[in-house]
């Protein structure tokens, strides 16, 4: 097992860098990018994304504070009457943002700095991106591990009382259920669960919006996880109304295809109670693909399965913020929660297949070909 967990690490080190490469290579020729930004703030023509970031009205003066240290005031370098810009300050700006370098040795320089998990500071937000992710992250943390504990308490007893059910009238009218929640989009969910509870048209039962109320730090232990609940409930109503039915159906098929095998049967003839049969025997093989999926399950909703529903419930989270930083060319947030997403990706990838073999000493990954 050493030899497999070694080549995996190993088969990582190319996989990470050819993600990072190809991202880079990308960015390059999309338009609009900081420099880009800043003068058409400057200037006045461009979006109002900027002054979202820092949700002040003294962005500007933040900006030309960061890009020409002149504590704001910046206008000798504004238009020359019909010349425009002045170039020094553009040739400012794009040392100001590293970008006065050739392309290969700012994705060196890049690399090399986030080997050591040194992301920089922000381009808009005069902060560093570690600890905006920090600052982020608590969010996300309670959307992905809640979302996914949820899921696998609800669905793997559904899924094994589907099968053993297997046709009947529960087993019918539960798929079908599950099946429209999995066909229902979760924005828009969500955007039904505000209208209706939240404040809307109909009831004021649930926040519209945060993770905790206002007076979270007066309450009690008790009224602190309340509260807590209360703000959690419709975001991750919204998100998992369709991460049930993959879940449901997989352990339902799961212990289907391990009831009709021919030591099942053995045990019947033994003698054995159904319920012996069903979580003496049946149970461990079974639950071998849900279990063993559970930190791609915790992945997916801890990554990519909040960024519309943090919109949606004003949830500032790691996945709005790489959405923002994304629309305002903040690259280093953008490559930094790029590099951190692949890296987790990759180790959960790895622990996924550890788990199989916790789970089932039967199997052996050295035998096979990475």
């Amino acid at each position: 097992m050493g030899a497999y967990i070694l080549k995996r690490i190993l088969l990582m080190i190319p996989t990470l860098l050819g993600i990072m490469l190809m991202t880079f290579a990308v960015i390059q020729f999309v338009p609009g990018g900081p420099v880009e930004q800043v003068i058409a703030k400057m200037q006045g023509t461009g979006s109002d994304s900027l002054s979202r970031v820092t949700g002040d009205s003294g962005n500007e003066a933040g900006i030309q504070d960061r890009t020409t240290g002149t504590g704001g005031d910046a206008t000798t370098f504004k238009y020359r009457g019909a010349q425009g810009l002045d170039p020094e300050f553009i040739k400012s700006l794009e040392k100001q943002f590293g970008f006065d370098k050739p392309v290969h040795e700012r994705f060196l320089l890049m690399i090399g700095n986030y080997l050591t998990f040194d992301f920089g500071e922000s381009y808009f937000r005069d902060r560093s991106v570690v600890s905006l992710m920090i600052e982020k992250m608590p969010v996300s943390i309670s959307l992905g591990l809640w979302l996914t504990l949820i899921q696998y308490l609800i669905s793997v007893p559904l899924g094994i009382r589907k099968a053993v059910r297997d046709g009947s009238t529960f087993d019918i009218w539960t798929s079908g259920v599950i099946i429209v929640g999995y066909a229902i989009p979760s924005f828009i969910f969500a955007i039904m669960l505000i209208v209706v509870f939240a404040g809307g048209s109909y009831f004021s039962w649930f926040p519209l919006r945060g993770l905790t109320s206002d007076n979270f730090e007066s309450l009690s232990l008790a009224g602190q996880v309340a509260d807590y609940a209360w703000h959690l409930a419709l975001p991750l109503l919204a998100m998992g109304i369709g991460g049930f039915a993959t879940m449901t159906l997989l352990t339902k098929n799961s212990f289907l295809d391990e009831i009709r095998k021919q030591y099942v049967m053995t045990a019947r003839a033994k003698g054995l109670s159904e319920r012996q049969v069903l979580y003496g025997h049946v149970f461990r093989n079974a639950m071998l693909l849900v279990i063993s999926g559970f930190p791609g399950a915790f992945l997916g909703a801890f990554f990519t399965g909040a960024l519309l529903i943090e919109t949606v419930f004003s949830l500032d989270g790691l996945g709005y913020l790489t959405y923002k930083a994304a629309l305002d060319r903040d690259y280093p947030i953008v490559f930094a929660n790029l590099y951190v997403f692949t890296l987790v990706g990759l180790v959960v990838g790895l622990i996924s297949d550890l788990m199989y073999t916790w789970i089932d000493p039967r199997i052996d990954f050295e035998r096979r070909d990475v």
